[in-house]
């Protein structure tokens, strides 16, 4: 029988009426990578905070090294040799590279061990660096640096590449293995099931609240794994498209802003979904919120229908107006209101629809919010539970029903499935599929080669904040793709191809 350097049985955690853990087992061995997988929602992160010392179990019992483990806060888990790496990082981004990875640990190790545990991870940054002067992958190494220095027997990595390129997500990839080979327990979260077979070995599938499969990812197919995270047979990811686009929308031509885009030239139509592909930083994001007004425009023209502007002095509310909404690609910060109700966040670009002399009406507001709540199988209370208490999928669900309540005919967005688990990335397709059917026009960015493939009609490879080619979805592979991505030198102003 293996060795076993974390064993959690018998897990249970409620919260009110909602059980969230429902006997949950777990079992990591030394030196290895361990995916913890499933759906948003169904108990990974409440089982990782209990792991952690965040909050306490109701029921259930919890070892490290064969010793009783029950951690009675984050400290003494972290003591006790669990570090855990949060999606949002918690460096504190004015101190330096030395400060944060000694960070509440300053009587314990010494200094002079800092080096050490930044060069072992191949990052080539000096310990009196600012934080906030190190990009996403290089803050994310920082912090797995810390649990490296703190000699961690458990590590637990939460998406740690959400906001990463590939070049970046590899060196992610490196650091996890090189905790491995010293020894520690890598517990990886993470819904791109590429990642897993890149970097584990065997898995755990946690769904509603319970483990539903263990086993080893050798003896296990995608299409299995996902069929058990889902709890359903996947007949197709992604919905077949049948619908032929209609006349132009919104035509950008020349379009110019002060970082990106540069002289980007392109149309969309009347029930196409066109896709934007590129690497970070191509300028795709840049691109979006120029279109909806977000960021200046310094030169070129926008056309919306008959509406047409030489340099637009374009805001969101005009552009809404116009019928166009956007759904950035970071949901916290910019896509929803987290502290306020889900009613509020659904009615947020509608709130004249529910009111009347200026008063919000509740009745309202709960009304049309529960119409989103099924069509959009949102996983939810009631309408007025905190968008922040909501998993990441459902959060998302509710961004696009402002969308969707609002009726825009023209959808930009920004990384949609990011962040979300496989079920809820198959019910977003069949929702823009459906959309476009009706005749929306859908401009989507997406970092995931086969997702834009699979679900777009075209697709427009950006570069250095240029579009250096645009060509029918079936025309492209993620090879191409990626050789349009990292050829184009950027110099001089490109055409779209039709």
């Amino acid at each position: 029988m293996p060795r076993v350097t974390l064993l959690m049985q018998g897990i249970r955690k409620r919260f009110g009426g909602t059980v969230a853990l429902d006997g949950v087992d777990l079992s990591v061995e030394p030196a290895e990578i361990h995916a913890l997988l499933g759906e948003n929602g169904a108990g990974k992160s409440t089982l990782m905070k209990i792991l952690a010392g965040a909050i306490g179990p109701d029921e259930g019992t919890m070892t490290l090294d064969s010793r009783p483990f029950a951690p009675r806060d984050p400290i003494a888990a972290r003591d006790g040799g669990v570090s855990m790496i949060y999606q949002e990082l918690t460096l504190a981004p004015h101190l330096t590279v030395g400060q944060n990875l000694l960070l509440g640990r300053e009587r314990r190790i010494r200094a002079e061990a800092v080096p050490a545990a930044i060069e072992s991870l191949g990052l080539a940054i000096r310990p009196d660096t600012v934080v906030r002067n190190l990009g996403p992958g290089e803050r994310q190494l920082v912090e797995i640096a810390r649990a490296l220095l703190g000699e961690a027997r458990v590590v637990v990595l939460d998406e740690p590449t959400s906001s990463l390129g590939k070049a970046e997500a590899e060196r992610v990839f490196g650091a996890m293995r090189r905790l491995r080979d010293l020894g520690a327990a890598v517990i990886f979260i993470t819904h791109h099931l590429d990642e897993v077979r890149a970097v584990a070995e065997r898995y755990t599938i946690l769904r509603d609240g319970r483990t539903v499969d263990c086993g080893t990812l050798a003896d296990v197919t995608d299409d299995l794994l996902v069929e058990r995270m889902a709890g359903r047979p996947v007949n197709q990811v992604f919905p077949p498209r049948r619908k032929s686009p209609g006349e132009v929308v919104l035509r950008a031509e020349r379009l110019s802003g002060d970082r990106a885009p540069h002289d980007v030239s392109l149309e969309l139509r009347r029930g196409e979904i066109l896709g934007l592909a590129g690497l970070v930083g191509a300028g795709r994001t840049e691109f979006l919120r120029a279109l909806f007004g977000l960021d200046a425009v310094r030169d070129g023209r926008i056309t919306l229908g008959a509406w047409s502007r030489e340099r637009p002095p374009a805001t969101p509310s005009l552009r809404l107006r116009h019928g166009v909404g956007m759904l950035s690609e970071d949901r916290k910060q910019e896509g929803l209101a987290l502290r306020l109700p889900l009613a509020i966040n659904t009615m947020l670009s509608s709130l004249e629809r529910a009111s009347t002399a200026g008063v919000l009406r509740q009745s309202v507001l709960a009304e049309r919010t529960r119409t989103w709540f099924d069509r959009l199988s949102i996983r939810a209370r009631d309408p007025w539970q905190r968008a922040s208490e909501l998993s990441g999928g459902n959060q998302q669900k509710i961004a696009l029903a402002r969308l969707l309540e609002r009726d825009v005919d023209v959808f930009l967005l920004d990384e949609p499935t990011r962040g979300i688990d496989v079920g809820s990335k198959m019910q977003i397709y069949r929702l823009l599929a459906e959309l476009a059917a009706k005749g929306k026009a859908i401009l989507v960015a997406s970092s995931v080669t086969s997702e834009l493939l699979g679900l777009c009609d075209r697709i427009a490879v950006m570069a250095r904040g240029r579009i250096v080619a645009t060509r029918p979805a079936g025309e492209w592979t993620e090879d191409s793709i990626l050789v349009a991505t990292c050829s184009a030198s950027g110099s001089g102003p490109t055409k779209e191809v039709a």
